[in-house]
């Protein structure tokens, strides 16, 4: 339908918009004023858009869908290069084998399809599959052992491209038998002395301090609690009665347990997948985009997860990196 449109067209469009006028990107593309006249004015009679207007000056302003036209060319290209940079490896015989990641808390459906994507990229490509703790892993990806992790947030390094994928609403995880299932929706007072079963504060340090600030900030205040290794260590302890968790909205549960939102909160886990920004087999940028647009993306995970940030902050609040001093202060020192 648009096969009148060129890589060509967005790479000369997008340096005039760039540089607000024909003759600086004519420069730096290296061709002629009046070839990138032609160019852009043929793209624009096509596509019926005006993607920029010359000002008194002779600059040129975008407009609306100039704008616009910035942000997917600059996608356009990208995946272009990415997608030429995977063949290129793949024709080389670089990528023989993978090794993706998965911490205990993120969704478990997104790690399995990222798998399966890969496999329907490479067939002959054995995937293996490691589970450790978001820092673990983190760590993993930046020593080169790991490709890519999907882990939870908050989490940050300047070396590694950190993208968020979903984000999940956490509810209360209660017994049946308990008082406040007679309630469809939970109080945060009703959290307090209540919420008492935890992923062990040592396997994603930063997380854990992030969830009493969110608990603080509703006035709950959290003493003596149960400290699981895993996700359905949490669900155990809680059909045990040792207290409420905090878990993953759509978490399957034994029979014996149920969920209850908690009014006027919204807290999320966020699963991010993790990959370092320079060392990293090239398919991986091209399966994290196209695992962004994949119709197969999962309902929500199998897993219970700990609160990182309220949904509001998603994509706005930004991570902070663990205090100096803490246990698992992210390698600061050594990885920097």
């Amino acid at each position: 339908m648009y096969d009148w449109a060129e890589f060509r067209h967005f790479r000369y469009l997008l340096k005039i918009l760039e540089k607000r006028g024909f003759r600086a990107a004519a420069e730096e593309l290296h061709t002629s004023q009046p070839n990138l006249t032609v160019q852009a004015r043929q793209f624009q009679e096509h596509a019926s858009v005006r993607l920029f207007r010359k000002l008194k000056n002779g600059q040129l302003r975008p407009t609306e869908s100039g704008i616009a036209f910035i942000a997917l060319a600059r996608q356009i290209l990208e995946l272009r290069e990415e997608a030429i940079n995977a063949l290129i490896a793949i024709e080389r015989g670089e990528i023989t084998h993978v090794r993706f990641g998965s911490s205990p808390f993120a969704d478990r459906g997104l790690f399995r399809r990222f798998c399966a994507l890969h496999q329907e990229l490479l067939p002959n490509c054995a995937v293996r599959p490691t589970h450790g703790d978001t820092v673990q892993l983190a760590q993993e990806v930046l020593a080169g052992i790991v490709d890519a992790a999907f882990v939870t947030l908050p989490l940050t390094h300047h070396d590694l491209h950190i993208e968020l994928l979903r984000s999940d609403r956490l509810v209360a995880c209660l017994r049946k038998d308990s008082l406040e299932v007679a309630k469809a929706m939970l109080l945060p007072s009703d959290l307090q002395d209540n919420l008492t079963v935890f992923y062990h504060p040592q396997r994603h340090l930063e997380a854990h301090n992030r969830l009493l600030e969110l608990l603080s900030e509703v006035g709950i205040s959290i003493g003596e609690f149960s400290r699981a290794s895993h996700p359905s260590e949490m669900l155990s302890l809680v059909r045990e009665g040792h207290g409420m968790a905090l878990i993953r909205e759509g978490t399957p549960l034994p029979d014996d347990l149920t969920t209850r939102p908690i009014h006027g909160v919204d807290w999320t886990v966020d699963t991010a997948v993790i990959y370092h920004r320079q060392h990293r087999p090239k398919t991986v940028p091209v399966l994290v985009r196209r695992l962004r647009n994949d119709p197969l993306k999962t309902a929500p995970g199998i897993s219970a997860a700990p609160v990182v940030r309220p949904t509001e902050e998603v994509g706005k609040r930004p991570v902070q990196p663990v205090k100096a001093g803490q246990e698992q202060m992210f390698l600061y020192n050594e990885l920097r």
